[in-house]
């Protein structure tokens, strides 16, 4: 199944974006834009990059690995 963005405004009238698992579950924030469009693009930006990201987990060693 598929997640979900949500996009909505904060109360500073900034738009955020949560990535949601089908279940509802937040497993990814935003920060705080000005533009509705900025928020946009930083989605676009996500689920471009984030198909092919690498887990770079810097707890037990220094090499990058990538998550298949």
């Amino acid at each position: 199944m598929a997640g979900r963005f949500i996009v909505t405004r904060d109360a500073e009238g900034q738009f955020r974006f949560a990535l949601t698992t089908a279940t509802g579950e937040v497993v990814a924030t935003s920060d705080a834009y000005r533009q509705k469009g900025s928020a946009m693009n930083a989605i676009d930006s996500m689920r471009l990059l984030a198909a092919d990201a690498i887990v770079d987990d810097r707890t037990e060693s220094a090499e990058p690995t990538r998550a298949d």
